[in-house]
C-alpha cells in the first residue's frame, strides 16, 4: 500500500515592522490599534500579509512602511531583523513573520493603516517593561529590534539614521543616550566619536546656534563600521546601604 502523496502545509506570510524614532529626546516605537480580530482593540506592531504571491518580502516591508508613516524608503533606514515562526503565534493558523527594523529621524504623527483604528508613538521602555501589552508575539519582536539597535550602535554608523542630514555632536550624543537609556560623559563621547575615523565629517564651516557657543555641524561619513567601536557602558551596580541591602 502506497503512502498518500505529500502536500505542503498551509502557511501564511506577513511582514512586521519595528519602527523607531526619537521624540523629545526619547526612543519611541510605533504601534497601531488593531481594528480586526484576532486581538481587536489591542496595540500591535504595524505590518500585514503579502498583497499577492509574487510580492517580494522587501517590497512588502517598504509598502507597509509607506502606509504607516507616509515616508519614502530613501528617507528611512530599513533592514531585515529576524523571522518568527512559532506554531502557536497566531490563532488564525500557521503564520510566519519576517520582521524588519526601520529607523528615521523625527518621524511625524502616524496615520492608521487599512486594518487599524489608531496609530501612535509610545516610549520604547513601555514596551520593554510590559507596561504596554502588545498582540501576538510583538513584544518579543519589538524587544529584539530595540536590542539589535542598541548593539548595532556600538559597531556601526546606525546612530546617524536617527539624525537629520546635518547634526551636531550633541544631537548625536542624544541618540546614543536615548537608545542606550543612559547618560554619557560629553567630553568622553566627543573624544570617542572623533577617534572613529569616517564616522561623521564636518559640513564646511556651518554652525548651529544652541543658545551658547555655536556648535559645528556634521553629516554621516563614508564608514559604516566603527573602529574603534563605541562600547555601551555597563549598567551601574546598585549601591548598598549600611545594612547590606540594595538601594
Amino acid at each position: 500500500m502506497q503512502d498518500d502523496a505529500w502536500s505542503p502545509p498551509p502557511v501564511l506570510l506577513t511582514v512586521d515592522l519595528v519602527i523607531l524614532t526619537l521624540r523629545e529626546s526619547r526612543l519611541h516605537v510605533l504601534v497601531v490599534e488593531r481594528g480586526e480580530d484576532p486581538f481587536r482593540g489591542m496595540p500591535a506592531l504595524p505590518g500585514g500579509f503579502l498583497n499577492h504571491d509574487r510580492e517580494e518580502i522587501l517590497d512588502a516591508a517598504h509598502r507597509e512602511l509607506n502606509e504607516e508613516t507616509a515616508l519614502a524608503s530613501n528617507w528611512v533606514h530599513l533592514e531585515q531583523l529576524a523571522v518568527y515562526g512559532g506554531s502557536n503565534r497566531d490563532p488564525r493558523g500557521r503564520v510566519i513573520s519576517v520582521a524588519h527594523l526601520a529607523i528615521a529621524p523625527g518621524l511625524p504623527d502616524p496615520v492608521a493603516g487599512t486594518d487599524a483604528t489608531d496609530a501612535s508613538w509610545i516610549p520604547a521602555e513601555a514596551v520593554l517593561s510590559g507596561e504596554v501589552e502588545l498582540a501576538f508575539d510583538h513584544r518579543r519582536i519589538a524587544t529584539d529590534g530595540i536590542e539589535h539597535a542598541r548593539t548595532k550602535l556600538e559597531f556601526s554608523s546606525l546612530a546617524t539614521a536617527f539624525c537629520g542630514e546635518e547634526f551636531t555632536i550633541a544631537e548625536l550624543q542624544q541618540v546614543y543616550e536615548a537608545v542606550w537609556g543612559t547618560a554619557l560623559d560629553t567630553r568622553n563621547f566627543y573624544r570617542k566619536v572623533q577617534a572613529a575615523k569616517g564616522f561623521i565629517i564636518p559640513v564646511g564651516t556651518d554652525r548651529r546656534s544652541t543658545g551658547g557657543r555655536p556648535a559645528r555641524l556634521y553629516r554621516a561619513g563614508p564608514k559604516t563600521v566603527l573602529f574603534p567601536p563605541l562600547i555601551q557602558p555597563a549598567p551601574s551596580a546598585p549601591e548598598e546601604n549600611s545594612n547590606g541591602e540594595e538601594e
